[in-house]
């Protein structure tokens, strides 16, 4: 075993905690952000399509904060993107 391997692991795991804890708070983030977002619009005079689909990339980026805090944050960096392009999708109807 080489000296510098234990190092490494130690790198590898620093950044696999790093990058769960950044996919499960973004995903929070952006799961609130939405949440408000659709609570806006639905009390205002937009189509109900709109905050329809703000509440859906709020839904799909609080399952993205489940699977990063699970350690598949592959997955939920994608469905990160996946959500937010839902609730912007969702602000052009308006």
């Amino acid at each position: 075993m080489d000296e510098n391997e234990g190092e490494y692991d130690e790198d590898a795991a620093l950044d696999a905690r790093r990058a769960r804890w950044t996919a499960t708070g973004t995903g929070v983030l952006l799961a609130l952000a939405g949440l408000a977002a659709s609570t806006l619009r639905l009390t205002g005079s937009a189509p109900v399509l709109v905050p329809g689909a703000y509440a859906f990339g709020a839904a799909v980026c609080a399952l993205a904060a489940v699977l990063g805090a699970r350690g598949r944050t592959r997955r939920a960096l994608w469905l990160l993107i996946v959500g937010v392009m839902v609730m912007a999708l969702g602000d052009q109807f308006d």
